[in-house]
């Protein structure tokens, strides 16, 4: 059985209210005392003011870059909708193409394979940014076997944005990045969950948060981008972003999978220890978009 399928089973993806409000506290409170010791030691090296100036300016700047990598998500980000559960997806290729002897254009949009591996009659369509559907089809892509990566092509006469595609190897630790797509699931409290099939673009979540691991090993089917983000189920197949607003990656595995430390045993077989595995697990995961540029290169 593939990895994914046991992150993300439809049955298993709606964590109890409860236990998810406790792992959201705990990262939370992770967060706040690690930025608390951060200001801490800024503040003994600078006056008040200038700490004061200086934290303003961050925020000013930081919320300003937010909004507009929000603003380029939204242009290439897309829900693809199958017969089973839905998933996200990013443009990432426009072309001319000749349909009924009509000019037009094809779109390749980028997503997981596992979302779309469950639509056993091959019906797919793909919610565009400018919330217009469009049927859609799988691209044979044989060099992405092995990876948790799929094509899918949809075609149209209007003009939408391509992602454009960064540079993942150049990632550190505590970068900024942003992850977007599509919940299939929205929590009203703790006793309502309403799905987001027909709520159209107004599904859309853009998420902020920073690189929290780059596995040196990488994980079954491509894995190895792990970031703090919150990334529900349906937001699968959709884009993580740096400050530039370019491509570095895909989205695919949650925080805390139902399988434990199995779920990230490496590609040679081995698992992390415990204290990595820790670390580990209360990251989102992606595949970074330098290992989709390797294989289609090849």
């Amino acid at each position: 059985m593939y990895l994914y399928k046991l992150m993300l089973d439809k049955n298993q993806l709606i964590v109890p209210s409860a236990i998810a409000a406790m792992a959201i506290a705990g990262i939370v409170g992770w967060e706040i005392k690690k930025r608390t010791s951060v200001n801490m030691a800024i503040t003994s090296q600078q006056s008040p003011a200038v700490t004061k100036q200086s934290h303003s300016t961050s925020e000013i700047a930081a919320t300003t870059n937010s909004t507009i990598v929000e603003k380029m998500a939204r242009e290439v980000t897309v829900r693809v909708l199958t017969e089973s559960v839905p998933g996200s997806g990013v443009i990432i290729l426009q072309q001319s193409s000749s349909t009924d002897g009509r000019q037009g254009k094809t779109y390749s949009v980028l997503t997981c394979q596992h979302v779309i591996s469950e639509s056993k009659k091959g019906g797919y369509r793909v919610l565009s940014p400018d919330g217009k559907v469009y049927p859609a089809r799988v691209k044979s892509t044989p060099k992405l076997k092995g990876l948790d990566l799929a094509v899918v092509e949809f075609d149209s006469n209007t003009i939408y944005r391509v992602a454009e595609l960064g540079k993942s190897e150049d990632l550190g630790s505590d970068i900024s990045v942003y992850a977007a797509g599509f919940p299939n699931h929205h929590v009203v409290n703790a006793d309502r969950i309403e799905d987001t099939i027909d709520w159209g673009l107004r599904a859309f979540r853009f998420t902020v948060g920073k690189v929290g691991s780059i596995s040196p090993q990488q994980l079954p089917d491509g894995y190895s981008l792990g970031y703090t983000n919150e990334v529900a189920s349906g937001m699968s197949g959709g884009p993580v972003f740096n400050n530039q607003g370019e491509l570095i990656g895909i989205n695919g595995r949650l925080k805390y999978p139902v399988a434990g430390i199995d779920a990230f045993i490496y590609a040679d077989g081995t698992k992390p220890s415990i204290e990595i595995f820790e670390q580990m697990e209360a990251l989102s995961w992606a595949i970074p978009i330098v290992t989709y540029q390797q294989v289609v290169k090849k």
